[in-house]
């Protein structure tokens, strides 16, 4: 396995957003599964990762499928009282950096509880100011 996808699964569920940061490339693009838009830059997906570490629980990863460049990491957790199941799509620049993160999940009803969740820790955290323009 490569060790950037090692690596990731030792942080991510942990909302350390320093600890992310270590593992994206400079331009990283997010795709959430919450809303179709794309962050950009990686101290903002970063910050984005962090809340969303600290919003799920009882997060593992059940399965890895990949190889190169290309990553399928597949994940359950909770969000509140709900389950979800989800992917984590990964693509890797030249440097072994996470390049590309793009998030599926299901069941709908626990997709719109990280939305929630999500929105009220954005609310309440400054960096989002700056953040925001980072939206593409």
């Amino acid at each position: 396995m490569h060790p950037t996808i090692t690596r990731m699964q030792e942080i991510v569920a942990s909302g350390d957003a320093a600890a992310i940061e270590t593992i994206l490339a400079e331009n990283v693009r997010f795709m959430p599964p919450t809303y179709w838009k794309t962050w950009t830059g990686r101290a903002p997906v970063a910050a984005v990762l962090g809340h969303v570490g600290q919003v799920f629980s009882d997060f593992r990863y059940r399965r890895v499928i990949g190889s190169g460049k290309d990553w399928a990491l597949e994940f359950q957790c909770r969000i509140g009282d709900l389950d979800a199941v989800g992917v984590d799509l990964i693509t890797l620049d030249e440097d072994g950096l996470i390049a590309e993160f793009e998030v599926v999940m299901r069941p709908h009803k626990s997709i719109g509880a990280l939305r929630d969740a999500m929105n009220a820790r954005v609310m309440t955290d400054p960096r989002f100011l700056k953040f925001r323009d980072a939206l593409t």
